[in-house]
C-alpha cells in the first residue's frame, strides 16, 4: 500500500496552509495519507490536519524545533522515516521546509527534488521551465521515500472531514544537531489581507520610479478592498518594500481573482509567481513590454497617472 507523509511546518498560527494543499494532494496518489508536525502547537494541528486527510499526525510540542533550526526536525523527520518507511514524502517550498529536506535527503540517500507543481504519482512529478511556458514530467528513480518539495498554490487546500491519530514523538536530539539557534522571531505589521490570500493583489515594480510611489498602491488597495500589496524581486532587492511583499520564483506564489501588475516589465522570475491568477491586468508605459502577452487587459500609460485616476473612479461608484 502506498504511503505518502507530508512534513507539515508549523508556525504561530498553525500549520502552514501549503501543508493543507499537500494533504488534499496526496490523498489522490496514497492509500495512507500521514503527517509530521514539530513545534510547538504541532499536537493541535491535527485538528485541521486531519480534516484534510492525513490519517496519523507524528507530532512533538518540544520548543527544540522551533528554537534551533533545520537540524532537529530533520535528525526527528529521519527517525521516523527509518522506522516507519514511506514512499513518499512532500514539503512545501519554504525556506524552512527546504532546510530540513535538504538535510534529510543527505542522510537517506533519497532522490530529491524541488520546484515542483504536481505530484502525479509515487514516482512522477511536474515542474514548469521557462517563466512557466514548458511543463516537464520528471521520472523520480533511487530508493524510498521520494522527497519533493512543492511550490504553495500548486493545489487547492481541500477539507475531506476526517480525523488524525496523533503518534507522540520523543526524538531525543543530540546536541551536536542544535548548531544554529533562532536568536529572535520578527513579526512585521501589517493590515488587511495576507498576499497570498488576497482576492485582489496589486504588485509594483521599477516603473513606479520611487519607494516612496508604493503609497499610491497602499492606496488603490484600500479602495478596493480585500485587496494586498506586492512587488517584484528587483523592488525588494532595491530595499523598496520588504522581502514579505516579494511575488515570484523566490518570493511566494499568488493565485488572486485579479492581479494588477503595476510598473512591471514581466520578466520570467516574476510571471512564475502570479501567472495562475485568474485574470490579469497590467499598466505600463512600454506597449512592447512582455507582462502585456499575459495581460487580460493592458493599459498603455505612465502608472503615476494611471493609478491616482483609478482610484477616483473606484471612490466616485461606491455608495
Amino acid at each position: 500500500m502506498a504511503k505518502v507523509w507530508v512534513y507539515a511546518e508549523v508556525g504561530p498560527d498553525g500549520p502552514h496552509p501549503a501543508s493543507l494543499e499537500l494533504l488534499t494532494k496526496a490523498r489522490s496518489i496514497a492509500d495512507t495519507v500521514e503527517a509530521v508536525a514539530l513545534g510547538p502547537g504541532a499536537t493541535q494541528t491535527a485538528v485541521a490536519l486531519g480534516d484534510h486527510g492525513a490519517q496519523t499526525v507524528f507530532a512533538s510540542d518540544d520548543p527544540v524545533y522551533a528554537e534551533y533550526l533545520a537540524q532537529p526536525a530533520a535528525h526527528a523527520l529521519v527517525g521516523l522515516i527509518e522506522e516507519h518507511r514511506p514512499n513518499m514524502v512532500l514539503f512545501a517550498t519554504t525556506y524552512d521546509s527546504r532546510d530540513v529536506a535538504g538535510r534529510v535527503q543527505a542522510r537517506t540517500g533519497s532522490t530529491l527534488m524541488s520546484n515542483a507543481t504536481d505530484v502525479l504519482s509515487l514516482d512522477r512529478v511536474q515542474t514548469q521551465i521557462f517563466g512557466g511556458a514548458t511543463v516537464v514530467d520528471v521520472e523520480l528513480s533511487g530508493p524510498d521515500p521520494k522527497l519533493v518539495l512543492v511550490r504553495p498554490k500548486s493545489f487547492p487546500a481541500e477539507p475531506a472531514g476526517g480525523t488524525a491519530d496523533v503518534v507522540e514523538v520523543n526524538a531525543e536530539i543530540p546536541e551536536d544537531r542544535k548548531r544554529a539557534r533562532r536568536a529572535e522571531r520578527h513579526e512585521e505589521a501589517a493590515a488587511g489581507p495576507k498576499l497570498e490570500e488576497a482576492r485582489v493583489v496589486i504588485a509594483g515594480g521599477r516603473g513606479l520610479q520611487d519607494p516612496a510611489n508604493f503609497a499610491i498602491l497602499e492606496e488603490l488597495a484600500s479602495a478596493i478592498g480585500s485587496a494586498a500589496v506586492g512587488a517584484t524581486r528587483a523592488v525588494v532587492d532595491a530595499g523598496w518594500v520588504p522581502y514579505s511583499y516579494q511575488v515570484g520564483q523566490t518570493g511566494k506564489t499568488v493565485k488572486p481573482d485579479v492581479y494588477i501588475a503595476v510598473g512591471i516589465s514581466g520578466a520570467t522570475q516574476h510571471l512564475v509567481g502570479m501567472k495562475g491568477s485568474k485574470r490579469i491586468v497590467a499598466i505600463n508605459k512600454d506597449p512592447d513590454a512582455p507582462i502585456f502577452k499575459l495581460a487580460d487587459l493592458g493599459v498603455v500609460g505612465d502608472a503615476l497617472k494611471v493609478v491616482p485616476k483609478l482610484i477616483e473612479e473606484i471612490k466616485a461608484r461606491k455608495p
